[in-house]
């Protein structure tokens, strides 16, 4: 039987623990790529959703960084489709076949883009009402377990997460809409569809505003995004987040990156 889906966590080491409740079906797989810099010794045996699984391939990396485990987990993957995952990450295993039919139906996609809820239920941001195409201005709020490939199709148009951008990185953020503009500006479609396929907790590292970190951040990855069109797209996005950015000053630096 091939595999039709692989279910791919980035972790680090000492999260391992926080794995539970992965969907297992037979056409399904699982690839952990565990980040251990400090090479710490661990049992597999010892983590519950792990252990005893047929389905399950692991591999560690000697750095820290979501995108390079992310880009990691799209070469090993066997499966048609991709999902992404964090340690922190419920699934919804019926959303989740509901997510790959349409991807079935619609094979010039390249990625899919769903929605996901907090544990109250709600869902944790507003996304669009109905299915809406990918484009540059509106994939900037994409979280990474929100995000389904096709695998193959993202090999040849040669597209990774850039190690420059996300959680383990000086740019913390970001990392799922560069990776979803790359792809778009190298032919891939992508189109969002409103299936809830996965529960995440409130806050995350998209969540941030407040800080200077935070702000400047941001401003890097509209930078990397559309170059010396930077500073507009800013502006338009900072008077959309005005309140978020803390008044005019911040806007300002927003969209100068300071």
């Amino acid at each position: 039987m091939s595999t039709k889906l692989t279910i791919g966590y980035s972790v680090l080491m000492e999260r391992l623990q926080n794995i539970n409740a992965i969907p297992e079906r037979p056409d399904w797989e699982t690839v952990v790529v565990v980040q251990n810099p400090k090479r710490l010794s661990w049992k597999l045996d010892d983590l519950a959703a792990l252990k005893n699984r047929s389905d399950l391939s692991v591999e560690e990396l000697e750095s820290t960084g979501v995108a390079k485990s992310r880009t990691r987990a799209i070469w090993l993957a066997k499966g048609e489709y991709l999902v992404f995952a964090d340690d922190d990450i419920v699934f919804n295993e019926d959303a989740l076949t509901a997510a790959i039919s349409y991807l079935d139906s619609n094979p010039k996609l390249s990625l899919l883009l769903a929605q996901a809820s907090d544990p109250s239920e709600n869902l944790r941001k507003q996304y669009p009402k109905s299915k809406t195409r990918l484009g540059l201005l509106n994939s900037a709020r994409a979280a990474t377990y929100e995000m389904i490939i096709r695998v193959d199709a993202v090999r040849q148009f040669g597209v990774v997460f850039d190690e420059n951008f996300g959680a383990g990185s000086e740019n913390y953020l970001g990392d799922e809409y560069i990776f979803i503009a790359d792809l778009l500006r190298a032919g891939g479609k992508g189109e969002f569809v409103p299936i809830t396929i996965a529960t995440h907790p409130e806050v995350s590292s998209g969540s941030g505003w407040g800080t200077a970190r935070d702000r400047i951040a941001r401003a890097r990855v509209f930078t990397r995004v559309f170059g010396w069109l930077g500073p507009i797209v800013r502006l338009a996005f900072g008077v959309r987040r005005f309140r978020e950015l803390g008044g005019l000053r911040n806007l300002l630096r927003f969209v100068l990156t300071r």
